[in-house]
């Protein structure tokens, strides 16, 4: 399968482009990213991803016979990669987050097209298999306590907060209290803010959610639920972003039998 990537440059991207190289089913064929045109791509990956060079240009993924497209960007420069790759037939998987749910409805009806040559497209908050698990697992316990609260914890880089996976922590929780006939969680009872933001913002059901961002740290979640006399803690810890690649992988071979748009990696594992 000849693969494309799309923020080739970036920290994410780099470390497709490496995992791809070495799958013996899939063949690297172009790198995409606005940052380093011309640049050898074995400059900034190593050896193993052979002669390519990054480029900035979309149309690289047609000429190379890219079959699926992996996008790690940022939201504006996703959305063209959707729509270059809706257009030309190409399927694509993106991990980046942000969209909205209103656009996750018109991409449904994007990647919906009925043609047999018609592209598919994978959208995911987190590729790292434990993180989908724990997601599962709060949207599992959201109904059976009394308040949630998210913490999540990145790298000083990121850009957006709070992170998708915790916005789609908070939303799946909320949804499954809804299927559940359970209410919202109780309102805050914090009467004062010594520091503004001090309590985290509120989210999906009540849920607050706190975003932690310093140097060192990669990507962490932990989702805490309390109910009286008990609580549950749950946490997962990416230490290496080498863990996200069994989810690209995952991905990246699925995505041509999974008609129109799928959301989330757990429909990916059955979850």
């Amino acid at each position: 399968m000849r693969v494309g990537v799309v923020g080739a440059g970036g920290r994410m991207g780099r470390e497709v482009c490496r995992t791809v190289a070495a799958q013996p089913d899939l063949e690297l064929v172009a790198a995409v990213d606005t940052r380093h045109v011309g640049a050898p791509l074995a400059g900034l990956v190593g050896p193993e991803v052979g002669g390519l060079q990054v480029t900035d240009q979309l149309g690289e993924l047609r000429t190379t016979g890219a079959e699926v497209a992996v996008d790690f960007t940022r939201i504006d420069a996703a959305r063209m990669t959707l729509a270059f790759c809706a257009d030309q037939g190409i399927h694509v998987v993106v991990g980046t987050s942000g969209f909205s749910e209103e656009e996750l409805a018109e991409l449904a009806g994007t990647f919906a097209g009925p043609d047999p040559a018609s592209s598919n497209c994978i959208v995911a908050a987190n590729f790292a298999i434990g993180a989908v698990l724990m997601m599962r697992f709060a949207e599992l316990a959201a109904p059976f306590f009394d308040g949630a609260e998210i913490i999540e914890l990145h790298h000083d880089g990121k850009s957006d907060a709070p992170s998708g996976t915790a916005l789609a922590t908070a939303v799946r929780m909320a949804s499954a209290r809804s299927a559940a006939g359970a209410a919202e969680y109780p309102p805050d009872r914090t009467t004062t803010s010594v520091v503004d933001g001090a309590r985290g913002a509120p989210g999906p059901a009540g849920v607050r959610l706190h975003s932690v961002r310093l140097p060192g740290l990669v990507a962490h979640q932990e989702v805490i639920l309390g109910a009286v006399g008990q609580t549950l803690s749950l946490r997962h810890d990416t230490t290496d972003r080498a863990s996200f690649m069994d989810g690209v992988v995952l991905a990246v071979r699925s995505v041509a039998d999974r008609p129109g748009l799928t959301v989330g990696l757990e429909a990916v594992l059955g979850l």
